[in-house]
């Protein structure tokens, strides 16, 4: 049994709040069990320089956890001079997932920032941070469409993402904080609507995986990431 009572191929309890702030083009604090991820997306008429006269707009993201999000203070990256690389990874991957289903000439050239701030951690942070990323940034193209900034909206896709791993020789799908410390394999994954993969990867943190739990892992993920898209349509239906 799981330490918070869920089956194998449960995820957590999910709630998705639109608009939760009345200063950003789109917004959404997503709470994914005891995690917690505010994203904001920000609209920028400018494109980095490599984007400058190609008519194409960008998409990326910004990731970072408050100190008091986890059990002990996690000082604050600035106060370091950098972003460490686990922030670096995490905003890449967060700003990949996004472009897979944005067509990015259809935005032309304009930027969207979105901003993931993690206010509690425990555990898939970074696969929260995706999910709830995807409804700030399609909150923020809808308004850019109903102010008539852009005719049709460049969203072509949904986008959702979920852990899984293998935990005392047991699969299970969104690992919480305990269960991530604990796994023998932890996988992140990232599906689109249409069931394409934008990620998976999985690494073996003990004892080495087989083809055969490998492929347990894309099931379960599956399953969330279809339980999370139909969360992010209801959602997005509503606000």
């Amino acid at each position: 049994m799981r330490i918070d009572q869920r089956q194998p191929d449960e995820l957590r309890p999910v709630r998705i709040q639109p608009g939760y702030l009345m200063t950003a083009e789109g917004s959404a604090l997503i709470t994914a069990g005891h995690t917690q991820v505010l994203c904001a997306a920000t609209v920028e008429d400018s494109v980095p320089q490599f984007l400058r006269g190609t008519g194409r707009g960008w998409v990326t993201a910004e990731y970072s956890m408050l100190p008091r999000s986890t059990l002990t203070r996690t000082p604050r990256e600035v106060s370091k001079g950098r972003a460490s690389g686990r922030t670096l990874e995490i905003q890449r991957l967060i700003g990949r997932s996004l472009r897979a289903v944005v067509d990015l000439e259809t935005l032309g050239e304009r930027s969207i920032i979105v901003d993931c701030d993690v206010i509690q951690a425990d555990g898939g942070t970074r696969t929260a941070s995706i999910t709830g990323a995807y409804v700030a940034l399609a909150i923020a193209l809808r308004h850019l469409v109903e102010y008539g900034t852009l005719k049709t909206s460049p969203m072509r896709d949904f986008v959702a993402a979920v852990s899984a791993g293998i935990v005392n020789g047991v699969p299970f799908l969104d690992l919480c904080y305990d269960e991530d410390s604990k796994a023998e394999v932890d996988a992140n994954v990232v599906v689109t609507g249409a069931g394409r993969f934008v990620e998976f990867q999985a690494t073996a943190e003990r004892n080495a995986f087989t083809d055969e739990q490998m492929a347990q892992l894309v099931t379960l993920a599956r399953k969330g990431i279809r339980e999370l898209i139909a969360i992010e349509k209801n959602v997005l239906e509503g606000d």
